[in-house]
């Protein structure tokens, strides 16, 4: 892939477009990556937050035995052969009686790779609020609450914070709108934008095998991935090419998510933005050395790609990943 094809690459992402996932660059020692599976290995949830034009937002009654009585967010966890939007339109429809149509990913939150909720701000389109005549086993009812009065009990206080965060995002968009791109996967992987900034200049970390591309890792579920998280993996791919120990890694969040779930591909490959810095800044003005010959650092010369990376890093104008 010539600089341009790494360009073109790039502003896919940063577009929030994504790329086919065709092989990975780093996976779990010892360990052949898992045909990712739901309801055998991994589980994803989708959520959805719901403000009206009064400031309510939309709750449900929960109708599952051990939380009968009490409100949360339409929610659940996603089936085989569905993609996330479907997930979330289905929940929405049996929990709450509505249609609906979700404007952005709000935030990911993960329990390491095998469990992943999708939080999305979303807006009705048809059906009519579900009553306690339509009470069933999937909820009793739903209705509109005043966001600063919600009734109680709730079945658990995560969602004050995802309601917050939506209220913030209509108020002020901290981040473009971004929805899943239906590209298939097998796996439950990341891929890196990360990036090295010195004076209004950046590089971005590139694999080579096959042709340059933005490098995959691909997560594991032994338990030492699963208690680390996630980013367990990033800091795997970056041990494997950089001297971690004077260096400072942070995953600021999510330009993209791709999942199809069609044809028994239900993993996910989230492309996320990677910052990489020396602790001790000093005059360092150049990334640090890869060792080996499976990376390099490409220096991002293309003015729309600089100025859009460092817009990105600067405000963290990515979806948050939450552990």
């Amino acid at each position: 892939m010539a600089s341009e094809d790494l360009a073109g690459a790039l502003a896919a992402v940063l577009g929030g477009r994504g790329l086919r996932v065709q092989s990975y660059d780093s996976g779990p020692a010892g360990e052949t990556p898992a045909q990712v599976r739901l309801r055998k290995n991994v589980c994803y949830v989708v959520l959805a937050v719901f403000l009206n034009e009064q400031d309510e937002v939309l709750l449900i009654q929960e109708a599952k035995k051990e939380c009968r009585g009490s409100w949360y967010l339409p929610a659940g966890r996603m089936e085989p052969r569905e993609t996330i939007v479907e997930a979330l339109q289905r929940e929405v429809k049996e929990e709450a009686g509505l249609q609906c149509e979700p404007l952005t990913l709000l935030s990911v939150e993960e329990r390491g790779p095998s469990w992943i909720r999708f939080v999305f701000l979303a807006r009705p389109t048809g059906g009519i609020l579900k009553t306690p005549k339509e009470a069933d086993a999937e909820s009793l009812q739903a209705g509109w609450y005043p966001r600063t009065s919600l009734p109680t009990p709730l079945r658990a206080h995560d969602i004050l914070h995802l309601i917050e965060l939506a209220a913030q995002y209509r108020q002020q968009a901290r981040h473009p709108l971004l929805l899943p791109q239906e590209l298939p996967c097998s796996l439950v992987c990341q891929r890196l934008v990360a990036t090295f900034t010195s004076v209004q200049t950046v590089w971005v970390l590139v694999g080579t095998v096959g042709m340059p591309h933005l490098p995959i890792t691909s997560c594991g579920f032994a338990p030492i991935e699963q208690r680390g998280g996630i980013k367990m993996a990033v800091l795997r791919l970056l041990q494997e090419c950089l001297t971690l120990h004077h260096l400072a890694v942070e995953t600021k969040g999510l330009l993209g998510l791709q999942h199809l779930g069609k044809d028994q591909t239900d993993g996910i490959c989230l492309n996320v933005l990677v910052t990489v810095a020396f602790r001790n800044p000093g005059i360092q003005n150049e990334p640090p050395k890869v060792r080996g010959e499976n990376f390099f650092w490409w220096k991002v010369v293309e003015e729309d790609l600089q100025s859009q990376l460092l817009q990105r890093l600067q405000e963290s104008s990515v979806v948050p990943i939450n552990r």
